[in-house]
């Protein structure tokens, strides 16, 4: 299992240490120093049947910045997955890869 954080996200720290309480192994990546690449996103996002948009940090600094809010449905797919390949900020978290889903967000890895 992959799991991807920002180590400084108090979401973040809940879902590792709810993992780690449950005694289930995974390797550690930080979003920021290891964003996704735009074929990891397209994989994971394909795997998990979610629309793009929920890949999306919307409560995130830089996606208010951006106003993406107002562009993302301008966009096409692969538009907006480049964007998130290009910063790893832009990306929801906490994720975890299993073999057969993609846990997004606390909400969903608390479910294990």
């Amino acid at each position: 299992m992959l799991f991807i954080e920002y180590p400084k996200c108090t979401t973040c720290r809940k879902a590792k240490k709810h993992l780690e309480s449950r005694g289930i192994e995974f390797e550690d990546r930080h979003i920021a120093e290891d964003n996704p690449t735009a074929d990891e996103l397209k994989a994971w996002i394909s795997k998990s049947g979610y629309p793009v948009k929920k890949f999306f940090n919307t409560s995130g600094i830089k996606y208010r910045e951006l106003g993406l809010k107002d562009k993302l449905p301008e966009m096409t797919d692969d538009e907006k997955i480049e964007l998130l390949a290009s910063d790893g900020m832009l990306v929801k978290r906490p994720l975890l890869i299993t073999e057969d889903k993609i846990l997004v967000g606390l909400k969903e890895i608390e479910q294990l």
